[in-house]
């Protein structure tokens, strides 16, 4: 058969269209990436065991005729590894959009590569201001340390509190921690004392402690995650200060109280997820991660099992053409996505339109406040 330029037009198009169509009809792909080693590999850890949860549900469904599938990579938190494996995500013609990373630092790294690819990535833990602000493919399903900030400056107001000393991890998003709750306190009349940032892991809290102290704080706020939390709050407890401690979600964690005893008893913070909430689907979620875990789950991988139901919603809504535009397009139509941490919606830029609960230890166990 002789080929006119035309016939040989479409038969290389009809090569190059032909892995797509096979695409389609075997599975629909998505990346993970996240921190699977390294000092925060226990919350990478959480966020496959809750992502394997949810899409193990969805594709049990039937609601495509095809799997999903994720495929997951370990970034060690580590912004250089986060942005080769974005470029890993980008460069495999499979992967429709991507979920991550764990830290805000490591997530901005990445969305580099993702932006100026045009691949959607949808993060359940980056809580930066500016991270939804890179591109139009940026999203994240958790509270920014902008909204967390100001609901705790007010709830401080609220109860009387004028003086308050802030210490948070020295990283992008502890730096975010503090800019978001001084800036509201102090507009609405508040007054900083006292400011320190530490490092991850730090052994040794009280120098600062007794920095604290001397400054007479009506309170504490500060930015960490669990393990420096029980660190400090212990440590609070053996010098005897006794000025009240608040915090972010970051906090939330059974293990938190776990770890430090009775000394977290009075600690406040904020959060969108209590495994308490009597929620058919959140009951659902905590009965299922029961299944294989010895405690209830934190709010990280309830972030995560939103994110990745979240993602799985949009695949189903942009099927059968499953392209990274209309997938992007599909997240950023979510409206009152009914999860385990609330209702989801997004806004024109990326940012989640949700609440935050209040909450307080008592008696060995996180409780929420009205």
């Amino acid at each position: 058969m002789k080929l006119t330029r035309r016939t040989t037009a479409a038969l290389a198009i009809a090569a190059a269209l032909a892995p797509l169509a096979a695409h389609a009809q075997d599975s629909i792909v998505i990346g993970y990436q996240l921190p699977l080693t390294g000092n925060t590999a226990q919350y990478g850890q959480d966020f496959r065991d809750a992502a394997e949860i949810a899409l193990e549900k969805f594709n049990a469904s039937g609601a495509l005729p095809v799997p999903v599938e994720i495929l997951y990579e370990d970034s060690r938190s580590d912004a250089k590894e986060g942005v080769t494996i974005a470029r890993k995500f980008v460069d495999n013609d499979e992967i429709v959009g991507v979920l991550g990373d764990f830290t805000s630092t490591v997530s901005m790294a990445a969305a580099q590569v993702y932006s100026k690819a045009g691949m959607v990535q949808l993060s359940q833990t980056a809580s930066h201001p500016d991270f939804a602000k890179i591109s139009k493919w940026q999203f994240r399903n958790i509270t920014t340390q902008d909204q967390e900030g100001a609901v705790n400056a007010q709830w401080m107001i609220d109860e009387g509190i004028t003086k308050v000393a802030v210490i948070a991890e020295q990283t992008d998003w502890g730096q975010s921690v503090v800019k978001g709750f001084a800036t509201p306190f102090e507009e609405m009349g508040g007054e900083i004392v006292y400011t320190e940032f530490f490092n991850r892991g730090l052994a040794d809290f009280r120098s600062i402690i007794t920095k604290i102290e001397d400054q007479s704080p009506d309170a504490v706020y500060t930015g960490f995650f669990y393990e420096d939390g029980a660190q400090f709050m212990k440590q609070m407890k053996q010098l005897g200060a006794e000025s009240p401690v608040y915090s972010t979600s970051a906090a939330y964690n059974d293990k938190l109280i776990e770890l430090s005893g009775d000394a977290s008893e009075g600690l406040r913070l904020t959060a969108t997820f209590l495994p308490t909430r009597e929620d058919a689907n959140v009951q659902e979620f905590v009965s299922e991660w029961s299944e294989t875990h010895d405690n209830a789950p934190g709010q990280f991988p309830a972030q995560a099992y939103d994110a990745v139901n979240i993602m799985l919603a949009a695949v189903a809504a942009a099927y059968p053409e499953v392209t990274r535009e209309s997938l992007r397009d599909a997240v950023a139509a979510t409206k009152d996505f009914p999860g385990v941490t609330g209702n989801t919606s997004f806004d024109e830029n990326g940012e989640p339109l949700k609440e935050l609960t209040k909450a307080t230890v008592k008696d060995g166990a996180f409780v929420e406040l009205e």
